[in-house]
């Protein structure tokens, strides 16, 4: 079934959003990109290059840290997702955000979920982004293909999440934020079935 945009964009206003502390961490957001393709919901991917600093060689969503000329971390987003694959942010429909999320190299990421163009001949920021590729949404809801392993960090245990793609294993924040998406998704696509039903 494919997602409705409305029903959606109501579900990200009013689900219980979470927040932490922002002290001490650096402001930074993330598009979680939705288009349609062939009459299916799919989420575009980034993959980092090798050589970076944090996430190195990591499975992404367009994004990075707030600039000073950022009206907000909407802008954050939409700018560094322009930055890095070409998308102009003014065919970007942002619907809502989710929670706040920690990152372990220190910023205090928001991720805001986001219908792109359908991306054809995007124009990669290749200093960053090795490669993107898109999957369909119906692939992630299929719990075989997920899992969570405890991980140690500064002396204390973290579940990480973990989805695989053909050869590609999208895990961390990334994967995380994936969930969360997951999750409120579901719940507006049995919204829609109740609705359709009744």
């Amino acid at each position: 079934m494919l997602l409705d945009y409305a029903q959606l964009t109501d579900a990200l206003r009013v689900f219980p959003r979470q927040t932490i502390s922002t002290t001490g961490l650096r402001p930074a957001a993330v598009l979680l990109p939705l288009f349609r393709q062939e009459g299916r919901d799919r989420l575009l991917f980034t993959l980092r290059t090798d050589h970076l600093e944090h996430h190195s060689g990591e499975i992404s969503f367009p994004g990075g840290a707030s600039d000073a000329d950022d009206a907000d971390l909407v802008a954050t987003a939409l700018r560094e997702t322009e930055e890095e694959v070409g998308l102009p942010a003014h065919r970007i429909q942002v619907l809502g955000r989710l929670d706040d999320f920690y990152s372990i190299h220190g910023y205090h990421v928001v991720p805001f979920v986001g219908v792109i163009p359908q991306p054809k001949d995007l124009q990669l920021e290749t200093a960053e982004i090795a490669a993107v590729f898109d999957a369909p949404l119906a692939h992630f809801r299929n719990p075989s293909i997920h899992r969570v392993e405890d991980w140690s960090h500064e002396g204390r245990i973290h579940p990480v999440d973990f989805y695989e793609y053909g050869d590609y294993v999208i895990w961390g924040l990334t994967a995380a934020i994936l969930r969360q998406f997951l999750n409120i998704a579901e719940i507006t696509s049995e919204h829609c079935s109740l609705s359709a039903n009744l």
